[in-house]
């Protein structure tokens, strides 16, 4: 592939990693672990990789020459960036195990191995990706490992290549059913261990162990940049209110670092939406109160942030979504069979009295998206709803109703915008790059261990990076019960927003300022080389959460 000058320079840095990874390492075990909820369904489910200790690695004299070992590696889910460096960090560590070890990449996805499609991942490849952005090395894909005619598929070919580890990357739906993997081989003695590590840049794949998702520091940042340019002209032609979705479908993870790293004039966080119980309308007052009181000090400009899943926490959009999906799911055939003109008629007959008004109550448009084809779990697409068009129209009309009362003495117009795909595939910050190659590191220690059913985890990482502590945690601790396709399904729990927590209460206590003034933060560009304190700055929010 031919290199832009940034390529070229960016392969020749060097990630940072734990002190601990520079040699020879010992395995420490931790507490025993239980599933964060429905303990006792988790623990049926999973009789063979539940209750395991959280490890550490530690540095040791004791080299041990272990045999060499043949891995595969599968990126799962959507890009996030990093997960180049994750491939490199794993390699690199299985070469230090043996140099004989060999890694084998499956082509597009979980789909790769169920089809036998695969390559060997060498020196050479490797080297051509260090550093980089997206996840073009091997592709991508988001078919589901979730039944046992797949894992038998997928074990001849680990068996044909002699693989003895499978590392799959992925969010907490790939982790979940790399999980039910590892149990099913673990079951059936099968000789394949299987580890998982945590991507998304929703940032909503984490707890005490795992700090953060790769990719949510870069994709904050690349969006952030984005922001602050669309501020800047804001604030220089001074006659329009961008409206700016951003990704997030179950939390609002990006929108609230988004907004502590720019000082947008208006950010709504959905769980506190929820939280409050607040109605679509709610929300649209809250928007349009600011944008009022702004124009009052002759500032008929602004900035709103707004996260793609919102609509899924109104409460009362929530219970319409949640009727929608089951009824779609145990209808979807005879839905397909009725004229498109017929269709809201349709769904508006088939619904509980509640939710059927406020289907009806809805624009066309927007009702329409929530009947599209549902995702690969059986939920609405979130990311196709133009909540960001909605919430400008609707705050558009309470504006010329409070006009007509003379409430509102502005002039409003309106630009839209979502950043979605733009921060998934960008190189990769420095956070990220040495984050995400201690990962595949430590997920080659993992292997090395023997441990199976667990996620890479490298923690402490507001410290310097040679003080980051390197280890796994047993996936059945992340899990819950939650309803998939209308069934009760072992899945990791999302985290969510903590209302509670500092980042959201650093942004609780600024709101206000920043939505009558005009405090725009500007962050630039990634910075890749320059001082420390610009370059290796991780996010606000890990930084909140540290206490730092």
């Amino acid at each position: 592939m031919t290199k832009s000058a940034l390529q070229i320079a960016r392969a020749a840095y060097q990630p940072k990693v734990p002190a601990a990874l520079k040699g020879p390492v010992k395995v420490v075990d931790g507490v025993y672990t239980q599933s964060i909820a429905n303990q006792d369904e988790i623990k049926k489910l999973f009789p063979n990789t539940y209750g395991m200790p959280i490890v550490t690695f530690e540095k040791t004299k004791d080299a041990v020459a272990l045999p060499a070992l043949n891995v595969g590696v599968i990126l799962s889910g959507g890009q996030a960036p990093g997960g180049h460096n994750v491939i490199a960090g794993l390699f690199d560590g299985l070469k230090a195990i043996n140099k004989d070890s060999h890694l084998y990449g499956f082509i597009l996805g979980p789909g790769g191995l169920v089809d036998h499609n695969y390559m060997e991942l060498t020196a050479d490849i490797i080297e051509e990706y260090r550093n980089t952005g997206g996840f073009d090395m091997i592709g991508s894909g988001r078919t589901k490992l979730e039944e046992k005619a797949q894992f038998d598929k997928g074990l001849e070919i680990l068996k044909e290549l002699n693989i003895k580890a499978l590392v799959i990357i992925g969010g907490d739906d790939s982790n979940t059913n790399a999980c039910v993997l590892a149990e099913y081989y673990t079951s059936i003695n099968a000789g394949v261990q299987v580890i998982g590590c945590p991507k998304t840049i929703d940032g909503d794949l984490k707890n005490d162990q795992i700090e953060t998702s790769f990719g949510f520091d870069t994709a904050c940042k690349v969006y952030s940049e984005v922001i602050g340019n669309i501020q800047r002209d804001c604030n220089s032609a001074r006659k329009y209110w961008h409206f700016i979705k951003l990704m997030g479908r179950s939390a609002s993870h990006i929108a609230l670092e988004c907004a502590l790293q720019t000082h947008p004039n208006a950010c709504i966080i959905s769980e506190e939406v929820e939280a409050k119980n607040m109605s679509l309308d709610d929300v649209v007052n809250q928007i349009a109160s600011v944008v009022a009181k702004r124009a009052e000090a002759g500032n008929n400009f602004g900035t709103v942030l707004i996260p793609e899943g919102l609509i899924e926490f109104i409460p009362a959009m929530k219970r319409l979504i949640a009727e929608l999906n089951d009824f779609l799911a145990k209808n979807e055939a005879e839905f397909k069979l009725i004229k498109r003109s017929e269709q809201r008629n349709y769904i508006i007959s088939k619904l509980t009295k509640e939710n059927s008004a406020l289907y009806a109550s809805l624009p066309e448009g927007v009702a329409r998206q929530l009947t599209l084809d549902r995702d690969p779990h059986g939920n609405v697409q979130v990311s196709l709803i133009e909540t960001e068009k909605l919430l400008a129209e609707m705050v558009g009309t309470r504006l010329a109703e409070w006009k007509k009362e003379g409430k509102y003495v502005g002039k409003f117009a309106t630009q839209v915008h979502f950043f979605g795909y733009e921060g998934r595939c960008a190189a990769p910050s420095n956070y990220d790059a040495d984050y995400c190659y201690s990962l595949g590191y430590t997920a080659s220690c993992l292997i090395a261990a023997g441990k199976t059913g667990y996620m890479s985890s490298v923690r402490n990482t507001t410290a310097p990076a040679d003080k980051w502590i390197a280890g796994g945690i047993p996936v059945t601790m992340m899990m819950n019960m939650e309803k998939r396709h209308g069934e009760m399904k072992p899945v990791i729990q999302k985290a969510l927003v903590k209302l509670e927590g500092a980042p959201f209460k650093k942004f609780a206590s600024k709101r206000e300022e920043w939505a009558i003034n005009t405090d725009y933060v500007y962050p630039g560009p990634i910075q890749y080389f320059g001082p420390t304190e610009v370059c290796d700055q991780p996010t606000k929010t890990l930084l909140l959460e540290q206490g730092k």
